[in-house]
């Protein structure tokens, strides 16, 4: 082999380690923590068992009953994040993001890694419409998922909730434990 022949086989060797060192070390990294209000929920690894949610823990009520555990997405650097990188969801976990007026949200998938269901919310936690299977998106163009009538919320739920639950418009969700949502007025 040539000086350069030996060369470009180190550097491929090279590179080579470090894309394998650098994709172990992603693999291996816990999800990024979003701060306090929208980091990973904690739970056990089974999707399908039902946990109580803690007293303090915000909630929701789907209409047949079903509890989900939620986390908060209120500021903008929250709603901006929403589940992005996030691996898995369990089945009684998800994410409602409070706007401060009801407005019509733009919602995509980028670097979301689950399958979601948006639910999207007037300000008395009234559904007003429903996206069902919204599928992942690994780099543009995304879909934007925007609701047909204004909406204060969107509840984010593993894919398949909406049916199993038995979520349509018109629906009520019940929302505990939220600052200022739904509406008292």
């Amino acid at each position: 082999m040539t000086n350069d022949a030996v060369t470009r086989a180190r550097s491929v060797l090279i590179l080579g380690g470090l894309t394998v060192s650098l994709a172990l070390t992603v693999a291996c990294s816990p999800a990024p923590d979003a701060g306090p209000t929208a980091g990973t929920i904690p739970g056990g690894s089974d999707p399908t068992t039902v946990r109580e949610a803690p007293a303090d823990r915000p909630l929701a009520l789907l209409p047949d009953g079903f509890p989900v555990s939620l986390e908060l997405a209120i500021t903008p650097e929250e709603l901006a994040q929403g589940l992005m990188f996030r691996p898995s969801l369990a089945s009684d976990r998800g994410m409602l993001l409070v706007f401060s007026e009801e407005r019509l949200p733009n919602i995509w998938m980028m670097n979301t890694l689950v399958a979601l269901d948006l639910v999207y919310l007037d300000r008395a936690g009234i559904v007003v419409d429903v996206v069902t299977n919204a599928q992942p998106c690994p780099a543009e163009p995304c879909p934007r998922f925007t609701p047909r009538r204004p909406a204060q919320a969107v509840l984010e739920i593993p894919a398949g909730g909406v049916e199993r639950h038995g979520v349509t418009i018109g629906s009520v969700i019940e929302v505990r434990g939220v600052p200022d949502y739904p509406a008292t007025d």
